[in-house]
């Protein structure tokens, strides 16, 4: 971990920064307030004037991490090809971007056991980035009569299981070094054959 000196003039985010750099190095559980202080070159006392404890930095790092995400998530969404698919296909390869990119984020957001109802401001930046998801999806079922429509909330967390799933497996570490293919590639013709079992897809042509 490179240890920093604290210089900057913005405490709070010289420790989310600690706190991200030592969650990639130890996990979520695996550091105490003082070594986030230490890295980021204050005193043992210094993160309480901006977090009651180690849990209130994490969630300020998945916050501003949600954040980022639900950016990227829309950006995804809205740029290239215009069709629900596209927009659709184009979301799941943003997840697994993100996951790649920023993986400290991508851990106190998903991975860190935090109550994330319990802060509003976490929730808020929590549901708005999901809900590009879910928008792609009603977008994507919209075309099939109501009686057979499947609920998109219900389908945009199977594909975010489904998303996450392959993070874990796949995208980062060993695991993913080792796979004869692609995380992205895995993903997507997941999808696809998840959506041609519920009928949103029509049939692969042979």
């Amino acid at each position: 971990m490179t240890r920093r000196a604290y210089h900057h003039g913005n405490l709070k985010q010289a420790l989310v920064e600690a706190t991200l750099e030592l969650i990639e190095e130890k996990g979520p559980q695996g550091f105490t307030m003082a070594e986030a202080a230490k890295a980021a070159g204050v005193s043992p006392a210094a993160p309480y004037r901006h977090f009651t404890g180690k849990e209130d930095m994490i969630a300020e790092a998945a916050k501003q991490g949600f954040e980022m995400f639900g950016d990227l998530m829309e950006y995804a969404k809205t740029r290239g090809d215009p069709s629900p698919l596209a927009a659709f296909e184009a979301t799941g390869r943003a997840y697994l971007a993100f996951a790649r990119k920023h993986p400290g984020y991508y851990i106190a957001m998903f991975e860190s056991g935090l109550r994330i109802n319990a802060d509003p401001a976490l929730a808020a930046a929590s549901s708005r980035a999901m809900s590009v998801l879910t928008r792609a999806t009603e977008e994507l079922v919209a075309h099939l009569p109501a009686s057979i429509r499947p609920p998109s909330t219900m389908v945009s967390q199977h594909i975010w299981a489904m998303s996450h799933g392959v993070v874990e497996l796949f995208a980062r570490g060993e695991p993913g070094a080792r796979a004869p293919y692609t995380p992205e590639d895995l993903l997507e013709t997941g999808i696809g054959i998840y959506l041609r079992g519920l009928g949103i897809l029509p049939p692969e042509k042979t």
